[in-house]
């Protein structure tokens, strides 16, 4: 992260401890208005030194505080005399740091709680009450089961004798729920009174304010040289080339890179976006055959994406030659980009966004990385596009990833393939918005699945491809669930795609919703 702390003087620091839900952490605090960063615990010392933050949080995560080699918070933090709020594994490692005692329970809480207030609390004043019960959302194995000196407990449930317990004096506060997640519903209001009264955050951080800082800090990193950007024709990359554009001018040249896996009708409308409507210095790259030609014969979902992701930097590299004096690549890098891009559990969250060079160019690249969003949440990228004026019907476009196509047609990619799904997936979203429900969806797409069955056309038989369709609602892209279509909408979109799109002969809807991590198909 790059965020200048001289410009967020108000931050709260989120030190990860591998959690699936710690970038909802992120989301409440700065839905409260409150800036914060996401560090791992084996970095959080760093990002301390960086940022000043006014408080500390400490999020859950899978590990056991049992186990000998489990992470811990620097020790030092606990001296600062900043207040800490700590949750689930964030509770127990506090606990263990600070002389008290964790063990495995036989009585593990998974879901739906409810916790009785004992005592009360600068944590929850103004909002929770002596004697009242409150439900909560419960994820944990190990408890703690004595309370480091100066503790008391303040809350308790069935499973968690110490469900909340805190040092008022030093103002350490540990919870054995999650008031990040929906499932906790005053959670949010927990965390908002701990970043706004306890920390002492002013709680004006607005995206006009990051725009502003982030203008400052392209300039300061950019100085006199030359940026190339690359468009992938999604919202991220347009966002991050305006927002580049506003704070170095000329010193940008954007590249797009047609390869061919793009929606219908999109190469045109990011053409037309950049030259029309923002005269930014735009070249077209013409790469279809380049990818297509280096996709043929390649199955394997993260082989295409690496593929994607290599052969768009050898584009841009000699793109940047064409250009020359090129100094720095920019890309529209997310944050949860970044953060499911870095595994340091050793899990399985490093392969979600192969796709995106996240840790760094290749060393032959001189060029360094402008990645001015990578702060930033999906829907606050929408927030910050509408705040530079890009219109709205790009800016609420459905995300489209950077493979583009080749990652909704499982197995080879061809051409062919491409066209087939192309004018099925433009039928579906043409019903959707005729249906009025473009907006209420986060993500619809079509998908052309490698199979194929037998039907009937008419006095035909046939014998030709599955096309499936997803809908997904969402805030941030960290979760989704499933769209509820009514049988009649997707009878309609089923029998246009049958009639119209040939090579086609079924259609089916993916029912499934999606826990935290990736809400493309794969």
């Amino acid at each position: 992260m790059t965020a200048h702390p001289e410009v967020f003087a108000d931050t709260i620091l989120i030190v990860d401890f591998g959690s699936q839900v710690t970038q909802l952490i992120a989301r409440r605090v700065r839905e409260a208005g409150v800036y914060c960063e996401i560090a791992p615990f084996n970095s959080a010392a760093e990002a301390f030194d960086r940022l000043q933050p006014k408080g500390i949080i400490l999020s859950g995560g899978p590990s056991s505080v049992t186990w000998e080699d489990s992470p811990r918070a620097p020790q030092h933090f606990f001296g600062t005399g900043l207040p800490i709020l700590a949750i689930c594994y964030g509770q127990q490692t506090m606990a263990h740091q600070l002389g008290g005692l964790v063990a495995t329970s036989d009585n593990k809480e998974f879901g739906r709680a409810y916790i009785d207030v004992v005592a009360p609390s600068a944590l929850f004043d103004g909002l929770w009450h002596v004697g009242e019960k409150h439900q909560v959302w419960m994820s944990h194995g190990d408890r703690v089961e004595q309370l480091p000196d100066g503790f008391s407990i303040v809350a308790r449930s069935e499973g968690a004798p110490y469900a909340i317990a805190t040092d008022e004096a030093r103002r350490f506060y540990s919870m054995m729920f999650h008031p990040e997640v929906v499932h906790t519903p005053d959670g949010g209001k927990l965390l908002a009174n701990f970043a706004r009264h306890i920390c002492g955050c002013s709680g004006d951080w607005t995206m006009g304010a990051f725009r502003d800082a982030k203008i400052a800090e392209i300039r300061a990193q950019v100085g006199t040289g030359r940026v190339i950007c690359g468009l992938s024709g999604g919202v991220d990359s347009a966002v991050a080339a305006v927002l580049i554009h506003e704070a170095i001018g000329d010193q940008l040249t954007c590249v797009f890179v047609d390869h061919g896996l793009m929606r219908s009708g999109e190469a045109e409308q990011v053409v037309s976006l950049f030259r029309n409507s923002f005269n930014i210095p735009l070249i077209h790259v013409d790469a279809e055959q380049q990818f297509l030609s280096g996709l043929a014969g390649i199955t394997d979902p993260e082989a295409k994406r690496k593929f994607i992701g290599k052969t768009f930097i050898e584009v841009f590299d000699a793109e940047a030659t064409t250009v020359g004096g090129v100094d720095f690549l920019a890309q529209g890098t997310l944050y949860p980009d970044v953060i499911e891009s870095v595994s340091f559990t050793g899990g399985p969250s490093v392969t979600i966004k192969s796709h995106h060079n996240v840790g760094g160019l290749p060393e032959h690249m001189k060029m360094k990385l402008v990645e001015p969003l990578r702060e930033l949440f999906k829907d606050e990228v929408r927030v910050l596009g509408r705040e530079l004026g890009l219109p709205e019907a790009f800016v609420a476009r459905h995300p489209f990833p950077g493979p583009g196509l080749a990652i909704r047609i499982p197995g080879e990619v061809t051409k062919e393939k491409c066209d087939i799904l192309r004018k099925a997936d433009l039928i579906y979203l043409e019903e959707i918005r005729n249906a009025g429900l473009y907006d209420a969806i986060w993500q619809a797409f079509a998908v052309l699945l490698p199979v194929r069955t037998v039907g009937v056309m008419g006095d035909a038989r046939t014998y030709d491809s599955v096309c499936g369709l997803r809908a997904v609602t969402s805030v941030d892209g960290m979760t989704a669930d499933v769209y509820p279509f009514d049988a009649s909408f997707l009878t309609r979109v089923a029998t246009r795609i049958v009639n119209e799109v040939p090579g086609i002969n079924r259609v089916v809807y993916d029912y499934t919703s999606k826990p935290p991590g990736t809400i493309e198909w794969e």
